[in-house]
C-alpha cells in the first residue's frame, strides 16, 4: 500500500509529466558547473541559486560537505565535463548543533549497541563556524589532487532567513 509520501509523489509527478518539454537536454550540465550544498528542506537550489533544468549539477548532503561531495565532484568533472565549483553551506545548519561524539551517543541510545559498532569510525563531519567550514571545505577541494587546479572553487553562504547569498572565499 502506497504511503501518502508516495501517493504525492505519483499526483505531482503526472502533473510535471503532462507539461513536461526537457526530455532532450544534453546529459552534461550547459552551463559546465556543480554545486555543493545542504540537504536541508528549506533549501530550493535551483530558485535560490538561479539553476536552470540541465544547467548544473547539483550534489545535496548533509552540510554541503565537500568530502562527502568529492565523489560526485570527480564524476562532474572528469566524465561530463563541469569545471566550476560553487560550494554554498548555510545559516542555521544542524550541523553547526552537534559535536561527533553527540552524534554517536544519539545513535546508541536510539538505535542500539550494534548499529553504534557499525558506525563507530564514522566522522559526522560537523562545524562549529559557519564561515570557517566554507574555507575548510574550499581549501579541502583546492588541496585535493582529484580536482584539477584549473577549477574555480568558490565558497558561499545562504540565509535561510533572508533568502540571499554571499560569498566568503
Amino acid at each position: 500500500m502506497a504511503t501518502s509520501i508516495q501517493k504525492n509523489l505519483i499526483e505531482k509527478n503526472e502533473q510535471y509529466r503532462a507539461s513536461f518539454k526537457n526530455g532532450k537536454l544534453s546529459l552534461p550540465p550547459a552551463k559546465q558547473y556543480a554545486v555543493v550544498t545542504c540537504m536541508d528542506a528549506r533549501i530550493d537550489p535551483a530558485a535560490a541559486y538561479g539553476i536552470g533544468l540541465g544547467d548544473a549539477h547539483v550534489i545535496r548532503n548533509a552540510g554541503g560537505n565537500a568530502r562527502d561531495a568529492l565523489r560526485s565532484l570527480v564524476i562532474s568533472e572528469q566524465l561530463l565535463g563541469t569545471n566550476e565549483i560553487l560550494l554554498i553551506k548555510h545559516t542555521g545548519c544542524g550541523m553547526l548543533t552537534f559535536t561527533n561524539e553527540t552524534a554517536h551517543s544519539v545513535i546508541e541510545n536510539a538505535l542500539g549497541a550494534e548499529a553504534a559498532r557499525e558506525l563507530a569510525g564514522l566522522d559526522f563531519q560537523p562545524f562549529p563556524d559557519l564561515e570557517k567550514g566554507v574555507r575548510d571545505d574550499v581549501e579541502f577541494l583546492r588541496r585535493s589532487r582529484a580536482i584539477p587546479d584549473e577549477v574555480t572553487i568558490s565558497g558561499w553562504v545562504y540565509e535561510v532567513e533572508t533568502g540571499k547569498v554571499r560569498q566568503v572565499v
